[in-house]
């Protein structure tokens, strides 16, 4: 069977420690993005860094960032074809557990993460922008687009919808127990790994909801 594609290592992807945890291949990459739909978008504004959460959705080896046409790194990423964009960094983690060492020194957590940079732009084709609000929407919920009313004149103009291209990309993941130290072995302190996952529960509908809609089938995708 043929190997899949990876993204290049580059001195900003390759981890200064624990790089055995490091992974390049886009199934893993995607993999990793697919199962997440909040990202945390870091870039500098008048010389200091700002992080901010926000919802995204893929495309291939693209990704699209939701947010409004007020907000900071909108206004920054600009939207003109000469426009050169905006440098970002953007983050997505999964926690999938505690990890509980003997000593202190030594607890962890089980992880995938992916890190990605790159120079986001502006969607100001109408087209695109509207496939791309669509694939944040299904990003959530799979099939939840085709099952709300689209985005009107009005509100398309109030939303902003970044693009952003993975190019220079890595993966980590963290797995296992806790690497204790052998002299350690022998303390009385209960070790090992506290698993965590995400749950949802059952929908609630909203209080104006016309009697007799029942819950999409869909809500099972989650």
């Amino acid at each position: 069977m043929a190997e899949g594609k990876s993204f290049a290592a580059t001195d900003r992807t390759l981890p200064t420690r624990a790089r055995e945890r490091a992974r390049y291949d886009e199934e893993t990459v995607h993999a990793i993005l697919d199962e997440g739909y909040v990202c945390h978008l870091g870039f500098v504004r008048d010389g200091a860094p700002i992080v901010l959460p926000t919802l995204y959705g893929r495309v291939g080896n693209r990704l699209y960032v939701h947010g409004s046409t007020g907000s900071r790194p909108l206004r920054m990423a600009g939207g003109q074809s000469a426009d050169p964009g905006l440098a970002v960094c953007l983050t997505v983690t999964h926690v999938d557990g505690l990890v509980l060492a003997k000593s202190a020194f030594h607890h962890s957590m089980n992880y995938r993460s992916v890190v990605v940079h790159g120079t986001a732009h502006q969607i100001t084709d109408q087209e695109e922008k509207k496939a791309a609000l669509d694939t944040l929407v299904d990003h959530v919920l799979p099939g939840r687009a085709a099952d709300s009313r689209p985005a009107n004149a009005k509100e398309l103009a109030a939303t902003a919808v970044l693009r952003l291209d993975l190019r220079e990309v890595s993966a980590k993941i963290r797995t296992g127990g806790p690497n204790d130290d052998p002299e350690d072995l022998a303390l009385p302190h209960w070790s090992g790994v506290l698993p965590v996952s995400p749950s949802y529960g059952a929908p609630i509908p909203a209080d104006d909801l016309a009697p007799g809609i029942p819950a999409p089938d869909y809500f099972s995708a989650r």
